[in-house]
C-alpha cells in the first residue's frame, strides 16, 4: 500500500529584491522519507525549508503539503514540526514549562501533554534540569530542548535546519536516537555534515545557486561523488 504524498513543490521561486534565492524548485516527497538538503552557503537551503514550514512565501510557484495549499495550509500546521537556528524557547521559563507551553499551543490534552513532556525531557538528557530556567542552559542544552519542542506534538513532517549545531558527541547520539525512533515521520534536514546525511537519510538533494542540481538516493553509487564535488568547491564548509 502506497503511503501519503506529504509535499509537492512546483516551480518554486524566491526573490529577495534582485537576489534570486530559489529558481524554480520542483520536488515531491513521500511519507517516511528522510531527505538531506546539502549545498554551499547561499544555495537556498534555508529559504526552501522556511517555505515548507510556511514561514516564508514563495515569490512564484505552488506548494502543497498534505494535499492542501495556500491559506488552507493553516489546517495542517499542527502536523508540522520545525527546528530552526532560532530555538524559539522562552529564557525565563523552565525546560518543562517551555514544552508545556508549546504543547498547549497545539491543543494537546493535559494528561497526554504531561506524559509527553516527561518522556522527551528524559530522551534529550535534561531530566535533572527540567525545573531550571532556560536562561541558565548552554547552547547545546537549548538545542536539545528545542528539538523536544519541535516534536512535542508528534508531527508527521519534521523540518530540521542544522539540528546538530552546538551538540557534543553524546548529545548528538541522544538526538539521533530520538530522530530515528519513528520511521513513519517524514524528515527533511538541512546539513553540512555529509557523514550524517549519508548515514541517516534515504535521499539527498544537492543544491547550488538556488537550484536542485542533484536529487539522488543516498545509496546511489554516484551520490558520494556528487556531494564531495560540492564539498570541494565550497571552501571547506562541509564535514566530508
Amino acid at each position: 500500500m502506497m503511503g501519503e504524498t506529504i509535499l509537492v513543490a512546483e516551480g518554486i521561486f524566491r526573490d529577495y529584491g534582485c537576489l534570486h534565492a530559489l529558481n524554480g524548485i520542483n520536488l515531491r516527497v513521500e511519507e517516511g522519507e528522510f531527505i538531506a538538503i546539502i549545498g554551499p552557503n547561499g544555495a537556498g537551503k534555508s529559504s526552501l525549508l522556511k517555505i515548507f514550514a510556511s514561514l516564508l512565501s514563495p515569490t512564484k510557484g505552488t506548494l502543497q503539503i498534505f494535499g492542501t495549499k495556500g491559506n488552507d495550509r493553516e489546517d495542517v500546521q499542527d502536523r508540522i514540526g520545525m527546528l530552526s537556528h532560532d530555538t524559539l524557547l522562552y529564557d525565563n521559563l523552565t525546560a518543562r514549562e517551555n514544552l508545556l507551553f508549546f504543547g498547549k499551543l497545539y491543543g494537546m490534552e493535559h494528561a497526554a501533554l504531561a506524559e509527553r513532556c516527561d518522556y522527551l525531557i528524559r530522551k534529550v538528557g535534561l531530566w535533572k534540569r527540567a525545573e531550571d530556567p532556560v536562561k541558565n542552559f548552554s547552547r547545546g542544552m537549548k538545542q536539545r530542548l528545542s528539538f523536544a519542542r519541535a516534536i512535542i506534538h508528534d508531527p508527521s513532517l519534521l523540518l530540521l535546519d542544522e539540528p546538530y549545531t552546538g551538540l557534543d558527541m553524546n548529545a548528538s547520539s541522544l538526538m539521533e536516537n530520538l530522530l530515528m525512533e519513528n520511521p513513519a515521520v517524514t524528515k527533511i534536514m538541512v546539513t553540512h555534515d555529509l557523514d550524517k546525511a549519508f548515514r541517516l537519510c534515504s535521499r539527498l538533494l544537492i543544491m547550488e545557486a538556488g537550484n536542485i542540481v542533484h536529487d539522488v538516493a543516498a545509496n546511489d553509487p554516484n551520490a558520494r561523488n556528487f556531494a564531495e564535488a560540492i564539498c570541494s568547491s565550497s571552501g571547506g564548509q562541509f564535514k566530508c
